[in-house]
């Protein structure tokens, strides 16, 4: 009897620590879903009345995912005030990848407004690539200027060279509008700066004198223009302006200078090789007269010995030698004294 009042007693106990433990189960659940709902309820609040369709669940959901839920449900409200159509999920899955939602969700607006076709998947794919997609829906909308040089990259204008030789240089300013179709993959304003500055170079060039550029400075623009500079470029130009043409050096007379120095240095050079050549042949002749000068008493007492040669004829040699030296001697200019 006591073992059964025992075992009685053991199962009130059981039973109490039981309830005990759901009861405290209970107890934090609504714990945490009151300061769940103390955290939410402003959020689900804001996106009930404005008809975003975010539910309370959702909020969590995003809480456990680490998402920013202040910044997707803001999104969903400016795209339902705008009249989009955008799903939570698609708000979701663009901010895990790192995505910029409201400046998707504004470019989207700005684009609606504007009457350009842009799909959420096109914006998200362009914020994805590191463009700014509202700054490209903007100069869709209103189109921009690039000076050409940049100013930044430390050059003010394109230098070239008409076939006078005078150089001229050039500011040119290209009014864009962004292409939504090339924007992703599309080549930058760098691209375009550069074909343009390019143009110029090649317009000038061709020019049979600077005056006629200077006469008629669209004429740039023109050919410039129709070389259809933006293929391939997340661009569309729609115009090119030269806003301003000097005059600069006279190249074609500098080179020629330099060409004629250059010619007069090569001519010194061919001079003073043959006049060195000249000396070297006169010291070889010098040797050759004195190699033959050193024969002549050899020949002479050659000539003594066969009977060739007499006394007075060497005494009528030695006469004409005497004669000679004093001649050249008398023929000498005199040095000035000092």
């Amino acid at each position: 009897m006591q073992e059964l009042n025992g075992l009685i007693i053991g199962a009130a106990d059981a039973v109490k620590v039981i309830g005990v433990t759901l009861l405290v189960i209970l107890v934090l659940a609504v714990l945490v879903f009151f300061l769940l709902f103390l955290k939410f309820f402003r959020l689900w609040l804001q996106a009930k009345l404005s008809r975003a369709d975010i539910k309370f669940v959702e909020l969590i959901g995003m809480w456990l995912r680490k998402v920013n839920s202040l910044v997707i449900v803001r999104s969903k409200i400016m795209a339902v005030q705008a009249g989009l159509v955008l799903t939570t999920k698609d708000l979701e899955s663009h901010y895990l990848a790192r995505g910029n939602v409201p400046n998707v969700v504004r470019a989207l607006i700005a684009a609606n407004r504007a009457n350009i076709d842009l799909t959420f998947k096109t914006a998200t794919a362009i914020d994805l690539a590191g463009r700014d997609i509202l700054g490209a829906v903007t100069t869709s909308v209103k189109p921009k200027v690039i000076d050409c040089p940049n100013p930044s990259k430390g050059r003010d204008t394109v230098d070239a060279v008409a076939q006078d030789g005078i150089q001229l240089k050039a500011k040119a300013r290209v009014t864009v509008r962004m292409n939504m179709d090339r924007l992703v993959g599309g080549a930058t304003e760098e691209t375009i700066i550069a074909r343009v500055g390019e143009g110029i170079v090649t317009t000038i060039g061709s020019a049979i004198t600077y005056k006629a550029v200077l006469e008629n400075p669209d004429n740039i623009s023109k050919a410039v223009l129709e070389k259809g500079l933006d293929a391939g470029t997340a661009f569309e130009i729609l115009s090119i302006d030269i806003a301003d043409v000097d005059v600069g050096e006279n190249v074609g007379a500098q080179l020629q200078a330099a060409q004629a120095e250059a010619d007069m240095r090569r001519a010194k050079a061919e001079a003073e090789k043959r006049r060195a050549m000249a000396v070297a042949r006169e010291q070889e002749m010098k040797a050759l007269v004195v190699e033959n000068e050193s024969k002549v008493p050899l020949a002479m007492a050659e000539a003594f010995k066969k009977g060739n040669l007499g006394v007075m004829d060497y005494y009528r040699m030695k006469n004409i030698s005497a004669d000679t030296g004093m001649r050249e001697s008398i023929g000498k200019p005199k040095k000035k004294e000092e």
